[in-house]
C-alpha cells in the first residue's frame, strides 16, 4: 500500500502539472497599426527577455490608426472614408486576429477607448469636435452611437477612470479638459458642473492617462510638451491642477507649436505656423502599471521623456530623454512595467526598451520591422 506521502504526491502532481501548464500557456501579444499600409502587425513578446517574434500581418483599411483592447477583442478605427471601426477577436494560442465585425462611424475618430465593462465604445473627432458613445455587444459595435455630444475644438482623446464613472476628453484647440459623468447602465454622458477645466494658457491638451490608483490624471500638452498633473476627486469627478512639468530640457532648440490641420482657433498665438519643422509636437503619454514612472513622446525631436512619479502628491521629476524611432506617435508599456514598446510614423522599425526599475531610464533592447506609418501600439496579455 502506498505511504501517506506517496498518496499526497499522487494527488498533488496533477495539480502542479495543470498550474505549470497555465503559466506556460500565458502569452503576451503586441499589435501595431500601420496607417499608410492599412494593416495591423502582430508580435509575440517574451516577457522575460523583452524580445519579439513577428506574427501575421492583418488587413484593416487605409489610415487605420487608433486601437483599443478589451477582453478578447481588438478594436481598430479607420480614418479614411468610409469611416469605420473594426473588431478583431484575439486567438489566445497565437494572437491571430480574426475580423468579427465592421461598423460605420459618424466621423474620423482620432482616439477610441472602452468603458471598464467593454459594453460601450467612446470615440472623439478632432476635425468636427464631437465625443460619441456607442453600444458594444459581444465585441460588435452598434451601427449608430447612443449619444453624440459637441466638444470644444480639436477633441483628441477620451478616457474613463477605473471606477467607470468619470469620462475625460482632452481638447487641443479648446485648451481644456471636459468632465463628464458616465452612467454604465445606460451609456449616457452628462457634463459635470463645471463641465470643463481650462488648461494653463498656451497649452493644448492632447492625450491623458489616469494614475493606477485613480487619484491623479496626467494630461500631455502637444504644443509645449508639458505634462499637467491633476488631482481627481473620485465622487465629484472634478480635477484640481497640481503641477506642470516639461518633457523637454530647458535648452531645447524647438519652439512652441500650434494645432495642426484646418485652423478654427480664434487665439492668434495658436494659429498654425507656416514653417512647423521646428515646432514642438508631443504625442503620447503612459504611466507604468506599478505607478512609478511616466513617459511621453515628442515627434519633432523623436524622443521619449521619462519622469519619476510622486504617488502621494502626483508631481513629476524628470529622469531624462531617450532617442527612439523617427516621429514617435504611439507607444505602450507591458503589464509588469519592465518594457516600453514604441513605433515611429516615419520609421519601419519598432523599438523595445527595457525600463530600469531603480531609475526609470530606458535601454534599447531590440528593433523589429513593421509597416509604413506605424503609429499605435497595444499590448495584450493572454
Amino acid at each position: 500500500m502506498p505511504s501517506p506521502l506517496a498518496r499526497l504526491a499522487c494527488r498533488t502532481l496533477p495539480f502542479l502539472f495543470v498550474l505549470s501548464s497555465q503559466f506556460t500557456m500565458a502569452s503576451t501579444f503586441v499589435y501595431v497599426s500601420n496607417a499608410t499600409d492599412g494593416t495591423l502587425s502582430a508580435f509575440r513578446l517574451d516577457a522575460s527577455s523583452g524580445t519579439l517574434t513577428p506574427g501575421p500581418v492583418t488587413q484593416a483599411g487605409p489610415t487605420v490608426m487608433p486601437l483599443a483592447v478589451h477582453g478578447n477583442y481588438l478594436f481598430a478605427a479607420v480614418r479614411s472614408k468610409p469611416y469605420k471601426v473594426q473588431t478583431f477577436s484575439i486567438a489566445p494560442s497565437d494572437g491571430h486576429l480574426t475580423k468579427v465585425s465592421e461598423s460605420p462611424t459618424p466621423d474620423s475618430y482620432a482616439y477610441i477607448s472602452l468603458d471598464q465593462t467593454g459594453r460601450y465604445l467612446f470615440g472623439v473627432s478632432y476635425d468636427n469636435d464631437i465625443v460619441t458613445v456607442t453600444a458594444v455587444d459581444d465585441g460588435k459595435v452598434a451601427p449608430e452611437p447612443l449619444q453624440t455630444l459637441k466638444t470644444a475644438q480639436n477633441a483628441h482623446s477620451v478616457r474613463i477612470d477605473q471606477q467607470n464613472r468619470t469620462l475625460l476628453v482632452a481638447n487641443l484647440g479648446g485648451e481644456r479638459v471636459l468632465q463628464y459623468h458616465f452612467d454604465s447602465h445606460t451609456g449616457a454622458l452628462a457634463p459635470y458642473t463645471p463641465d470643463h477645466l481650462p488648461a494653463p494658457a498656451g497649452l493644448g491638451p492632447r492625450h491623458l492617462v489616469f494614475a493606477p490608483d485613480n487619484r491623479f490624471v496626467y494630461v500631455l500638452d502637444e504644443l509645449q510638451a508639458k505634462v499637467i498633473s491633476y488631482a481627481l476627486e473620485a465622487h465629484s469627478g472634478q480635477l484640481t491642477e497640481v503641477a506642470v512639468a516639461s518633457s523637454l530640457p530647458a535648452d531645447t532648440a524647438l519652439k512652441p507649436g500650434a494645432p495642426r490641420g484646418p485652423s478654427r482657433v480664434g487665439t492668434p498665438a495658436m494659429q498654425p505656423h507656416a514653417d512647423n519643422s521646428q515646432d514642438i509636437w508631443a504625442a503620447d503619454i503612459h504611466v507604468t502599471p506599478d505607478g512609478n514612472y511616466l513617459y511621453t513622446s515628442e515627434r519633432t525631436s523623436s524622443v521619449l521623456a521619462a519622469f519619476k512619479v510622486d504617488k502621494a502628491h502626483g508631481t513629476l521629476t524628470p529622469v531624462g530623454t531617450f532617442a527612439t524611432e523617427q516621429q514617435p506617435r504611439g507607444f505602450a508599456i507591458t503589464a509588469d512595467s519592465r518594457h516600453l514598446i514604441c513605433s515611429g510614423e516615419k520609421s519601419q522599425q519598432l523599438s523595445v526598451f527595457d525600463i530600469d526599475p531603480a531609475s526609470g531610464r530606458l535601454t534599447l533592447n531590440g528593433r523589429y520591422p513593421v509597416g509604413n506609418g506605424a503609429n499605435w501600439v497595444e499590448i495584450v496579455d493572454r
